[in-house]
């Protein structure tokens, strides 16, 4: 979608708007933007009624607008708004539009429509009704407003609620997707399948927004694959979507007078330094004292770039202490060419079920340096057995002890119910060749204290950055959600991280023989 050439025109009547003749009032209320900044009004944050006017970053979004919109943002942005009062112009505008927003509940569902819909609908004065009408538009009017809906008398409606199926929609936008999918990901499912569909690729307009909440879902894989193409500069199909990111740091009134945080002055200085963010000290002084109050959480909630968005820890994830350290002490880096000649062991969860991933690793004094990880689903143990031995060649490793989990030692029908540490040791043949190897079996522990042992062990911890998959599902292994109850259960989650989690819980059961205090600081190589 492109915008109209017709927004110069309509700024220039704004820029005018209080000697206007009424032929030129008439005439720019026939130009949308125009009409977004003079005919609605909405509820500001203490609940008086002002006039609506886009913000900044709402005017660079509208300006930017594609078929497929992903919006990357810090908290309070007003994006939510904005779609709902240009989705309900278009409906006032346009005959037989239709419009719906998904909310990641009911209660906030209900509040966009009766506070930024309704409300901006029932407050667009008579004077302006009757302009309307004299410029040849007859405002509709409603002859539904049930289930937090609006259906228009010229066949037009907006609808907010928690999920959507149903007939074809001109727009749809999904308000804090990223929420969705962290916490609800079968609702998440359910709006790319079926909302998404609804949307017609010609003409249709998907816009979703959040802010993030962690590296998992759709939202975080819709935002990666955004970036990538704008990072190429690679032109959209109508069916990519476009990346828009929009930091803390662009709003005027994020600024106050006060002290900067010590703490935070090698971060303002990585900011200018790395990204060309040039914070003025009021800006600093903002960012220190909402600190005081969120700490790590600014990273999600106001993120001066879309990479630290991500970096913050997953809401309910077991480790998401140990990793805001591991990000602050930059543990994650190239260490590839570091100089150590140490056994490389491998850790592994073969055995355990159909998925299996492996870890290998070196112990550098106190450290444990993470080198290489692997996962791989619908292979038989002489895959890995192959996928190990050639690893350790084609990097020159010298290999120290594999080990597997208790469940290595079950036997198993149709092997002369042989174990697999048994069958591993004998030999097993794949792709015409003969592999062995001699695992050694961790011992049994539960899930709780293993958990527990993996926290001391990442204050070790220092990753290569080619362990991306496997730090991300250490980052995303978290706690299962009770909707009924609106909180944490204490058991985890079983979905595509707990593999990675699980062999890394071995892990740290092996070595929790050496001393769990931290000494892994950032290396220079």
């Amino acid at each position: 979608m492109q915008v109209s050439d017709n927004h110069k025109q309509a700024k220039s009547y704004l820029e005018r708007l209080d000697s206007l003749t009424y032929d030129e009032l008439a005439d720019a209320m026939t130009y949308k933007w125009f009409r977004l900044n003079t005919l609605y009004h909405i509820k500001n944050k203490s609940g008086a009624k002002v006039l609506f006017e886009p913000n900044e970053e709402q005017e660079a979004f509208y300006c930017g607008q594609h078929n497929r919109d992903i919006i990357l943002k810090a908290r309070q942005l007003g994006f939510t708004t904005f779609k709902m009062i240009s989705d309900l112009d278009d409906c006032l505008f346009i005959e037989n539009f239709s419009a719906g927003c998904i909310c990641h509940n009911m209660d906030s569902a209900k509040d966009i429509f009766r506070n930024k819909i309704k409300f901006a609908y029932n407050n667009i004065s008579d004077d302006q009704r009757l302009l309307i009408s004299e410029i040849g538009y007859d405002m509709p009017t409603p002859t539904s407003d049930k289930g937090n809906a609006y259906v228009f008398s010229n066949g037009s409606s907006i609808k907010v609620g928690t999920s959507y199926r149903g007939d074809t929609l001109q727009s749809l936008h999904v308000s804090e997707f990223g929420k969705i999918c962290k916490k609800y990901p079968d609702k998440a499912m359910e709006i790319v399948t079926g909302a998404f569909e609804s949307v017609p690729a010609d003409g249709g307009v998907i816009t979703l927004e959040s802010t993030a909440e962690g590296k998992e879902g759709y939202f975080f894989k819709y935002c990666n694959d955004a970036k990538r193409l704008k990072d190429l500069n690679k032109p959209l199909s109508v069916l990519d979507f476009k990346f828009h990111f929009f930091s803390w740091w662009l709003r005027p009134e994020y600024a106050i007078k006060g002290d900067i945080s010590e703490a935070l002055i090698k971060y303002f200085d990585e900011l200018e330094h790395k990204h060309g963010i040039s914070l003025t000290e009021n800006q600093k002084a903002w960012y220190s004292a909402k600190w005081k109050v969120l700490g790590d959480d600014m990273r999600r909630e106001y993120p001066s770039t879309p990479k630290e968005a991500f970096e913050q820890s997953i809401e309910g994830a077991y480790y998401a202490k140990e990793f805001v350290d591991i990000y602050k002490d930059g543990r994650i880096l190239d260490i590839s060419g570091y100089d150590n000649k140490g056994d490389v062991h491998v850790q592994s969860d073969i055995g355990v079920g159909d998925s299996t991933a492996l870890w290998f690793y070196r112990l550098v004094g106190k450290e444990v340096h993470i080198l290489h990880y692997h996962a791989n689903s619908g292979e038989g143990l002489g895959y890995y057995l192959k996928y190990i031995e050639e690893k350790m060649i084609n990097m020159k490793w010298r290999i120290g002890k594999v080990y597997g989990p208790h469940d290595m030692n079950n036997r198993e029908f149709g092997s002369n119910a042989k174990t697999r540490k048994q069958l591993a040791s004998e030999g097993v043949e794949y792709m015409g060749k003969t592999y062995r190897c001699n695992f050694h079996i961790v011992p049994k522990l539960g899930v709780y204290d293993g958990i527990q042992l993996v926290r001391s062990t990442l204050q070790r911890c220092v990753f290569d950055e080619s362990c991306e998959q496997g730090i991300l599902a250490l980052e995303s292994y978290k706690k299962q959600w009770n909707d009924k109850l609106g909180c944490w259960r204490d058991t985890p989650l079983h979905d595509w991280a707990s593999d990675g989690a699980d062999s890394f819980r071995y892990l740290a059961v092996t070595e929790n023989k050496t001393s769990n205090k931290t000494t892994a600081q950032r290396m220079i190589v």
